[in-house]
């Protein structure tokens, strides 16, 4: 069997796809973060979410690839000891729950959350004298980080909501995220093949739009590394933003 034939032909699949990859290797790189969790919503709006999310996974172990490189050694290890069990936890729990949970209803779950903690930020704002947020509310947001990247790689929103506060320099920022889903995104593939979602036409379209993969994330690495700070996070909060509302509009539309 010719491989292109297993392809996704639908014209209008590549047409939210290639955005949707470019905006990932963005996020990746930490610039705009919070714009990774729109990839699989947007690629939903051609296929269904579970193939959306199987597509997507070869394409992010190649920006995982490339970001854990960019920002070797400049990740923060205490928080990673704290978060990396955590986070496996979490897509122990996803892939438990996968079947049984509707994608619209994590979807709505993630975008809530998302919206009430810049809520949050924006009307009680914290002081500058005030303490870190708890380890015990990294390792809760670290596990439900690992258990929505696993079921529609928006796992973006929680994690932030607890590395935000503690206003780290961007690319310690980035790389600690870098690593965080790196370790992940590697941990999703036997339950994804054991769950049926690693089948040709999915890997063969992964292949076709693997070119882009290293673009927004060689984009991106080269902003974070220059960018001023008070920037980083305004686009990360603007990120984070956009990916609520369009995860809310997601799970009210389903």
């Amino acid at each position: 069997m010719d491989w292109t034939q297993a392809l996704v032909a639908d014209p209008a699949f590549y047409a939210v796809a290639v955005p949707a990859v470019l905006l990932t290797g963005l996020a990746k790189s930490g610039v705009a973060a919070g714009f990774g969790a729109l990839a699989v919503p947007l690629m939903a709006l051609a296929v269904p979410v579970p193939q959306a999310a199987a597509i997507m996974l070869p394409l992010l172990a190649v920006m995982d690839v490339i970001g854990v490189a960019s920002y070797l050694k400049s990740g923060d290890r205490d928080l990673l000891r704290l978060m990396l069990p955590a986070g496996l936890v979490g897509t122990v729990v996803g892939t438990l729950l996968f079947g049984l949970l509707a994608p619209a209803m994590v979807a709505g779950l993630v975008g809530v959350l998302t919206l009430l903690f810049l809520v949050q930020r924006l009307f009680f704002p914290p002081r500058a004298d005030a303490p870190p947020p708890p380890r015990w509310l990294g390792a809760l947001l670290a596990m439900a980080s690992g258990f929505t990247s696993f079921v529609a790689h928006a796992g973006g929103p929680p994690l932030h909501a607890y590395l935000l506060p503690l206003k780290l320099s961007p690319v310690r920022f980035a790389a600690t995220s870098a690593v965080f889903f790196a370790v992940i995104n590697a941990s999703k593939w036997l339950p994804y093949a054991w769950l049926g979602l690693i089948d040709l036409r999915n890997m063969a379209t992964a292949v076709v739009l693997m070119p882009l993969a290293p673009v927004g994330v060689w984009i991106g690495v080269r902003i974070v590394r220059r960018i001023d700070p008070r920037w980083f996070y305004r686009l990360l909060y603007a990120g984070m933003l956009f990916a609520g509302l369009k995860l809310l509009w997601d799970a009210w539309a389903a």
